[in-house]
């Protein structure tokens, strides 16, 4: 999962999957699901996200993988 915040937009995009997008399908103002092929969600587009969610912290809980430290 890859999350990307594009500041010139004020939009952030979550890619959930490395599958390609071929449906789009707004479900609240400004908020945009990608679907692949297969109907499963690939991604989800926020327009506007620092006005929708709060962006100065992101949390991760419970990840179902296992961390590797890289040291240099």
């Amino acid at each position: 999962m890859k999350i990307k915040y594009y500041k010139d937009t004020d939009s952030l995009y979550i890619d959930l999957s490395s599958k390609t997008s071929v449906e789009s399908k707004e479900i609240s103002e400004g908020i945009i699901l990608d679907y692949d092929s297969d109907g499963n969600i690939v991604g989800i587009d926020i327009d506007n996200a620092s006005k929708k969610i709060d962006l100065k912290e992101v949390i991760l809980s419970k990840i179902p993988a296992e961390i590797e430290m890289i040291t240099v």
